[in-house]
């Protein structure tokens, strides 16, 4: 077999099997020369069709089920719909299923980004060297002799993270997008929540990329498909491992503001003009909600959803529930059908419910126009008040659990849909301090309740962060509900002073019911959930309530500027307070004609292992 250095741009393998025609490894030609390789899944006929088009770092070659082994068990226990109709040959991580989609008249294009799998070249993760090839890639396929011509993108995370990328460059044959839980604002989504740096990225590299690299050999293990090396057929050494990469997380340590490196691997909105279905999880907070929802807000597309559910990170993407969302919405705009889709509601949302049951409801805009913006104002109790408390403050650790302030007992029962924040008036006896925000809820008897989020099984309501120092306010962007700051430059506060801090809390859903209580926890670190622990094959540390989205650089929070006493100021002067988007009428049933086209599938589900509830 000739090796990736030796071998001809123009040499692939093709087979038909299970009723597919597929190219294995097919070259495509980059502007710099460098030759990328794609497997290419479409009808046998040959005849033109749409495409669905990913290019991501996870290796085209390595089965979901080997790759990512529990988090295939859990989708394979949980949603037995998610692996029906399909030998699951084919299945990779966070990518659509070629067997359930070439059936339906598309071809699927997977490219092993640059530097990953069997792609050669320097791995430097979402920036615009990537960018470039993705939109190259895009290009190609739009004039393959059995593409119609339109592309859509379509994925999970990485691979719908990047579609925002690409899709501010406007390549010509890009008609759709579905970025699946993926974020968009690469600083303010992922890399450093309120101006804290998370770990997770670093952690991530480490487990998920480096192992697929281009040029580890057998380490990277065979596609039993093909019996080729997953990660090319040449063997590099360990000090061309290296060169060939770039420092991930030393890079991240080195960009502490929201400069051109974040720039560069974030979403320009402006720029993004095409179709954009954009999905989102409640319980995605470290990584895979925010970006959905400021795409739906701010992207220039004039043909624009938000959907928004729960579930774990990836196997709603593979149900018959996901599936026929996403070929609904690239068929109107990939194939031109006449399907009803543009006579949806723009938002469509699944309300969740504290047994984890979830009821579809559409609506027009985000924020729901309905929103009822209640403020709970913090007080000595410590609890939280309706009215305006009496002056006084409160105090903790800098870098311990915090204070809880508590609602009574609900009266009856609450709706509590959109984005969330906070307002507090703090001080310090340093000149820094950081701010972890955890709205939580308990049920009559004491206990939390708690649902699998994207990752984490014990995922709490919504969270929020923020450094003082970063206080700063965007007042073009920023609004009541939704904070933004420019993480532009860090301003040290003076010890002792008071100084108002606005933070965002990212958006929720769930409906409350009478006799539970609202609680907000101010943290000085991540919250823990006090119960057992939980584990991902493919993630280095414990599931402990964050996932791994855990903010636990010790450099990054130096003894001196961050271990001090934290102080939150109250009363008529002070008034700290959380901001809840309470929707008027908690029934399920209301306004049942926003959701114009309600779908068999489309019903009140929960996985029993999904629901992680103490009361």
């Amino acid at each position: 077999m000739e090796t990736a250095r030796t071998a001809r741009p123009e040499t692939f393998r093709t087979e038909i099997a299970d009723g597919m025609r597929i190219e294995w490894d097919v070259p495509i030609v980059m502007d710099d020369g460098t030759v990328l390789r794609a497997d290419v899944f479409r009808p046998v006929d040959d005849a033109p069709v749409p495409v669905i088009l990913t290019y991501g770092p996870y290796a085209k070659g390595l089965p979901f089920q080997v790759g990512y082994p529990s988090a295939w068990e859990a989708m394979r226990r949980d949603h037995p719909d998610a692996v029906a109709g399909s030998t699951n040959k084919y299945q990779n991580w966070e990518v659509v299923d070629p067997e359930k989609w070439v059936p339906h008249g598309y071809a699927c294009v997977r490219v092993d980004s640059r530097g990953t799998g069997r792609s050669p070249g320097y791995i430097d993760l979402f920036s615009a060297r990537e960018t470039r090839d993705y939109y190259n890639c895009i290009e190609w396929a739009g004039v393959q002799p059995w593409s119609n011509g339109r592309v859509g993108l379509n994925g999970i995370s990485y691979y719908a993270m990047n579609q925002w990328h690409v899709a501010s460059l406007n390549p010509p044959h890009l008609f759709a997008i579905c970025p699946w839980e993926g974020a968009a604002d690469f600083y303010r989504d992922g890399a450093r929540q309120g101006g804290i740096r998370s770990t997770f990225w670093d952690n991530w590299y480490d487990m998920q990329v480096k192992t697929v690299q281009y040029g580890v050999g057998e380490a990277g293990g065979r596609n039993p498909n093909t019996g080729q090396l997953i990660c090319g057929d040449e063997r590099l050494t360990t000090q061309e491992l290296d060169a060939n990469r770039s420092d991930f997380g030393a890079d991240l340590r080195a960009h502490r503001f929201a400069d051109e490196f974040h720039a560069v691997r974030s979403a320009h909105w402006d720029r993004v003009t095409v179709p954009v279905l954009s999905c989102g999880n409640w319980g995605g907070q470290g990584l895979h909600l925010r970006g959905n929802v400021e795409a739906f807000v701010r992207a220039a597309s004039t043909r624009k959803w938000l959907e928004m559910h729960g579930h774990a990170h990836w196997p709603l993407f593979y149900t018959d529930y996901g599936v026929d969302l996403q070929m609904r919405f690239f068929d109107r705009y990939l194939k031109e059908a006449d399907n009803g889709w543009e006579d949806r509601p723009a938002v469509q949302l699944r309300i969740r419910h504290i047994d984890a049951t979830f009821q579809p409801r559409g609506e027009e805009a985000w924020p729901l126009p309905a929103t009822d913006w209640t403020r709970w104002y913090l007080s000595l109790l410590p609890a939280l008040s309706e009215s305006v408390p009496a002056a006084g403050s409160v105090s903790f650790p800098a870098l311990g659990d915090g204070l809880e302030f508590s609602t009574p007992p609900l009266d009856a029962d609450v709706e509590v849909t959109g984005p969330l924040a906070a307002k507090l008036f703090v001080s310090s006896t340093t000149t820094d301090a950081d701010l972890f925000l955890v709205v939580r809820v308990y049920s009559s008897t004491g206990s939390e309740i708690v649902f699998q989020g994207a990752l984490d099984p014990h995922t709490p309501i919504a969270q929020g962060w923020l450094r003082a120092s970063h206080r700063q306010l965007d007042p073009t962007l920023s609004q009541p509900y939704r904070p933004y700051h420019p993480h532009d430059t860090a301003e040290p506060i003076e010890p002792g002073e008071v100084y108002e801090l606005d933070i965002e809390i990212l958006p929720t859903c769930l409906v409350i019911p009478a006799g539970y209580r609202i609680a907000l926890q101010v943290r000085g670190r991540d919250y823990v959930y006090p119960g057992p622990s939980a584990r991902l094959s493919n993630l280095k540390n414990d599931l402990t309530g964050c996932g791994p989205f855990l903010h636990n650089d010790d450099g990054d929070r130096p003894a001196g500027v961050f271990d001090g006493v934290t102080t939150i100021h109250l009363g008529e002067q002070y008034p700290s307070h959380l901001l809840l988007p309470v929707i008027p009428d908690a029934n399920p049933a209301r306004r049942a004609r926003d959701h114009s086209h309600p779908d068999p599938r489309e019903v009140a589900v929960a996985g029993p292992a999904e629901l992680t509830n103490n009361g």
